[in-house]
């Protein structure tokens, strides 16, 4: 695949999985459990999502997937699953908007770590993009949003885990990412299994966390886990950073509550600061690949 087909490969998968990912806190919202029952039944069902994932797509014995995942691949499952239990605990422990605040900050943490661990530099347009849509995003939520200290930390705790699963992706191409992305699933599902009560929840309840862990993790997992290969890792977390407009859209939309001028605005400069930032992208490697090309057959 050359560079401007992965580009915008990447482009896609990507965005797909903020998508996905923007129903968490939906999902956490209309289920009336307690975090570790969630995650306990929502790493059960997101397993089984990617694992029939890899049956479908995958050649050979399934088993044969897992074992070859190596230690980049391991030390994947274990970040990620990480980042899961701070995921869901800080969407119960403080407001979805101080959640969108600080994970809004990810293309920073991601161009950090990209920079320490790849000796990657960003491009100025991705820094003032990123730069927009935090602002975007402070816009949209409004100073004044009520949260606490413990899952202001715990927010931060999983945007810390997303940036470095984006540079884990990036430095390891070769990590067998749907395996790892089960495993990891699977990992957050044990651990949290006995610190809830997962037996005692009604049809309805398990019904409602089977579409979370299908949708949110089994999906959004797999198609950010792949994306993020082709896409240095400010790119990824500025797209993923749209998370940030779309998650109160789902609320609008399930419990009426109509957004705010603050919402709106802000959201649009989110929008605008990725969609300007991807055409611009986009273009650049367009004209990188005819370059090549043309000197290729010149």
């Amino acid at each position: 695949m050359n560079p401007a087909a992965g580009y915008r490969l990447g482009l896609i998968l990507v965005t797909a999985s903020t998508v996905a990912w923007s129903l968490a806190g939906l999902f956490t919202q209309i289920i009336p459990l307690d975090s570790w029952t969630i995650l306990a039944w929502r790493g059960i069902f997101g397993s089984l999502g990617i694992a029939a994932v890899i049956a479908a797509t995958e050649k050979g014995p399934i088993w044969k997937s897992f074992r070859d995942i190596g230690g980049p691949g391991w030390l994947f499952v274990a970040v990620s699953a990480l980042g899961m239990v701070f995921l869901i605990n800080s969407l119960k422990e403080t407001t979805v908007a101080h959640v969108a605040v600080i994970y809004a900050t990810i293309p920073f943490v991601a161009a950090v770590l990209g920079w320490l661990v790849l000796r990657e530099r960003s491009t100025m347009s991705a820094i003032l993009a990123s730069v927009a849509a935090l602002v975007g995003v402070v816009i949209m939520v409004g100073i004044g949003a009520e949260g606490t200290f413990f899952g202001d930390l715990l927010a931060f705790g999983m945007t810390l885990c997303m940036a470095v699963l984006m540079v884990i992706v990036r430095r390891s191409p070769e990590i067998s990412v749907l395996p790892a992305a089960c495993l990891s699933a699977l990992v957050s599902s044990l651990i949290c299994w006995p610190l809830g009560n997962p037996l005692a929840v009604t049809a309805h309840e398990l019904f409602l966390i089977a579409l979370f862990g299908i949708m949110v993790s089994a999906v959004g997992l797999a198609l950010f886990t792949i994306g993020a290969k082709y896409l240095p890792p400010i790119e990824t977390a500025l797209i993923g950073s749209m998370d940030a407009p779309l998650a109160p859209l789902w609320i609008w939309l399930a419990f009426g509550e109509v957004p705010g001028w603050s919402t709106l605005v802000g959201g649009s400069i989110v929008f605008a600061a990725v969609i300007v930032h991807v055409v611009m992208g986009t273009q650049k490697k367009a004209r990188e690949q005819r370059l090549l090309q043309e000197k290729g057959l010149s």
